[in-house]
């Protein structure tokens, strides 16, 4: 398996992974550099979203800056993935860095090469659609190929959350979003939500009681 080229550019400090939850306990500085990065962050509603990116044919040191400046968008606003449709840019690019260990990597000309036959349902937000997350059912394990920003050939394979994020950020590429894999119940919610500033996150049955056990079989919420 090729090794991913790394961001060399200097980025951000450190964030948590966690859009939301992390934000609350941001400094003033974090908060602001967090508003500058979603302010270049294309919104639901923006034609780009919906439009399939271009190849991209020409690598190098342009390329290297524009994935490292993409990471460090990722970074501020709290995400683990980007694609450069979400930034205006219509050229099939993507980011990730799935916890604040991982290495940063970019990835041109992102194809999925293979999806296990294994599927697993999770709540998905995106940085293009604030406030807003929807259970997406994805397979578990992917290999995605492509190129890294020196044009030099790349594969992943990926299990996980990492293999939820790299299929998100090639639907990005494809003009494809969370509202059109998640069901139609969930989908009316969140365009809702959408229309009116609102939060939107999938409905969860309460137990009967507090101290309710869940029924056997079932996973249980520390698990998760």
């Amino acid at each position: 398996m090729s090794e991913p080229e790394p961001i060399t550019e200097p980025l951000p400090d450190e964030v948590s992974e966690d859009t939301e939850g992390a934000a609350g306990g941001l400094s003033e500085a974090e908060r602001e550099r967090r508003a500058a990065a979603l302010a270049q962050v294309r919104i639901f509603g923006d034609p780009v979203l919906k439009a399939r990116a271009s190849e991209v044919r020409d690598f190098g040191p342009q390329l290297e800056r524009e994935a490292a400046q993409m990471v460090a968008i990722m970074r501020d606003a709290l995400g683990v993935g980007l694609a450069a449709t979400q930034l205006g840019v219509m050229r099939r690019l993507l980011v990730f860095q799935v916890g604040p260990d991982a290495t940063p990597t970019a990835v041109a000309n992102p194809e999925v090469e293979w999806l296990s036959a294994e599927l697993v349902s999770a709540e998905e937000g995106c940085l293009s659609l604030p406030k807003v997350v929807v259970d997406v059912e994805r397979p578990l394990y992917a290999r995605v190929r492509g190129q890294d920003v020196k044009g030099r050939p790349l594969t992943l394979e990926a299990a996980g959350l990492e293999a939820r994020v790299l299929q998100h950020e090639v639907d990005h590429l494809d003009g494809v979003l969370i509202l059109d894999r998640t069901e139609r119940e969930q989908r009316k919610g969140a365009l809702r939500a959408l229309r009116e500033g609102e939060t939107y996150a999938p409905p969860r049955p309460e137990p009967e009681e507090a101290g309710a056990r869940p029924a056997e079989g079932a996973a249980d919420p520390a698990e998760r």
